[in-house]
């Protein structure tokens, strides 16, 4: 049973930085992409990270350059840094996971590509 359980999330000031972490289990970690998407109030959750098997990883424009996912395949955690984060940033981030190979896409995938999805955590971003 696959289980994907996020973690790290606050409430910081404009300009700090979070770390959110995922623990998973259940399947074969290294056969899988991982990924994170957020969610604002009223608005469709969207992609903002992913990190496919071969340690590529992808990522959404809005977080170019501010973001960076990473994973330890040891303990089958997937991180995502968050530094100079904004108020827009504001959502709850979710952990998703998908078997897949190689994303060879400059995009990220839409939430209905993945079949995995853990609970949330709610990151707040004041200005």
């Amino acid at each position: 049973q696959v289980h994907l359980v996020e973690s790290g999330g606050g409430s910081v000031q404009a300009g700090g930085s979070l770390r959110l972490s995922c623990e998973a289990s259940g399947f074969t970690y290294n056969f899988y992409c991982m990924a994170w998407f957020r969610q604002a109030p009223g608005k469709e959750r969207e992609g903002v990270a992913l990190i496919d098997k071969h340690d590529s990883s992808t990522y959404a424009d809005s977080v170019k350059g501010r973001f960076t996912i990473s994973e330890d395949k040891t303990k089958n955690i997937v991180y995502l840094q968050m530094n100079n984060l904004k108020p827009e940033d504001t959502g709850i981030y979710y952990c998703a996971a998908e078997s897949c190979g190689a994303w060879w896409q400059s995009s990220l995938p839409q939430p209905s590509y993945f079949s995995y999805w853990g609970q949330g955590t709610q990151v707040t971003v004041s200005s």
